[in-house]
């Protein structure tokens, strides 16, 4: 009964519109208050606690470095170097913006970040090209959601807090999906400018990709310091985080020169804007689930449905179909801070390794940002192809059609994810 009611309020506030950190707030606060004698002191101790950790650190800080790393030349020089590597295939740039994208994930983090930094660069140089609107804008939209797969991943580390997993198995386990959703989004990408005949440039010479590989190294190398040293024991992903940051500014500011010092001041505001948005969604979502807890809920949800007798397979198409619904009005952060605490207790009943469930859940947290109606992606690529949320949605769709089909193979074949931490000893 007081799940239902729990539910229930949250969905009502949702559907007017509130924003979901707010409604998650309100649902909480008016459910202790009105139901339940939790006092107010442990309600606030609870507050605090909660987001006392060490792994939420990191997130102000990837999203600091992704910001430098987008204002900073970096993207332009990856574009290039991509470019020199694959530019020469059908649909070359395209393959370039998957390649760019991928590399890019790689040391900035987010998806959106990811998007605006490849999307405003190359999107304008394919259409010069001659290459449809909707073909570029559907690589970018769907290329940017690497973002939140390849580590360093924002996403994962919401999980981890949400659930008490190892943020550096995450980021290993994040490696080869990462790897292969980039080349599954490449071939998709090549197939359809082979068939349609879509221009591609001249073969680069050897001379030329060394040179674009030099200009983009110092870029590259963050990939490096943060993985090898997450690997190697150097430092944790909290630390990693702050140290890609001070990395990211030095070579904005002082190696490439493409961020004056004045500018540095816009960069740290436009990062402490949304590391404080994220953390009152987190703060609001600690709350939800300390009330979650304290009623019982996620424990009688996970014996109804081992009760049922679902078994693995059936409990993880569930669990998709669940995930994907939820990606129709709500952000990635959110879904993962409300729903992994609900679902997190029965995948362990039934066996399923954390870290393999971890990295099903940011896979599909992939696929909802580039569908509408709240696809995040499709936003920001709406406002660099100043396209509209339909044109964009029928031009993602051989991609997304793509990543559907590369998430039933990540959740029916766990191994893909946990091959890497396992194998480096990080489980």
């Amino acid at each position: 009964m007081n799940a239902a009611i729990i539910f229930g309020l949250l969905l009502t506030l949702m559907l007017t519109g509130m924003p979901i950190s707010i409604s998650l707030g309100l649902t909480v606060l008016t459910f202790l208050f009105t139901m339940t004698h939790v006092p107010v002191e442990a309600v606030a101790l609870k507050l605090f606690t909660g987001i006392e950790k060490f792994e939420i650190m990191s997130i102000p800080f990837f999203i600091l470095a992704g910001n430098f790393l987008t204002h900073g030349g970096v993207a332009r020089r990856m574009i290039n170097f991509a470019s020199a590597m694959v530019g020469h295939w059908h649909g070359g740039l395209g393959l370039a913006g998957v390649m760019a994208c991928a590399l890019f994930a790689a040391v900035s983090g987010s998806s959106p970040a990811t998007v605006v930094a490849i999307g405003s660069i190359i999107l304008p140089a394919m259409v010069k090209q001659g290459f449809p609107d909707r073909f570029g804008a559907g690589i970018i939209t769907t290329s940017g959601a690497l973002g939140i797969l390849i580590p360093p991943s924002i996403v994962m580390v919401m999980y981890a807090v949400a659930t008490n997993t190892s943020v550096g198995a995450l980021f290993m386990a994040g490696v080869i999906p990462g790897l292969m959703l980039a080349t599954l989004l490449g071939l998709v990408t090549w197939y359809r400018a082979w068939k349609n005949n879509y221009p591609r440039g001249e073969v680069a010479s050897w001379s030329e990709r060394l040179r674009t590989l030099r200009e983009a190294f110092w870029g590259l190398a963050l990939i490096i310091i943060v993985i090898g040293g997450i690997y190697t024991g150097t430092f944790t992903p909290t630390e990693a985080a702050a140290m890609s940051a001070v990395y990211a500014f030095l070579i904005a500011v002082f190696v490439y020169k493409d961020m004056p010092l004045k500018g540095v001041p816009k960069v740290l505001l436009s990062s402490a804007n949304m590391s404080a948005m994220l953390l009152y969604i987190i703060t609001n979502a600690v709350l939800f689930s300390f009330v979650l807890a304290n009623e019982n809920i996620p424990q009688a949800i996970a014996d109804w449905i081992v009760g049922k007798d679902l078994g693995i397979i059936a409990f993880l198409l569930v669990v998709n179909v669940l995930l994907l619904m939820a990606g129709n009005f709500m952000e990635p952060s959110s879904i993962v801070l409300i729903m992994a605490p609900i679902l997190f207790p029965v995948a362990i009943k039934l066996g399923i390794d954390p870290v393999h469930f971890g990295i099903l859940i940011v896979v599909n947290m992939e696929v909802g940002m580039c569908h509408p109606p709240v696809g995040l992606n499709l936003y920001v690529a709406s406002g660099i192809t100043k396209m509209g949320i339909s044109d964009l949605t029928v031009a993602v769709l051989p991609w997304l059609l793509a990543m559907l089909a590369f998430l039933g193979l990540i959740t029916y074949v766990p191994i893909i994810s946990t091959w890497l931490p396992r194998t480096l000893g990080m489980m």
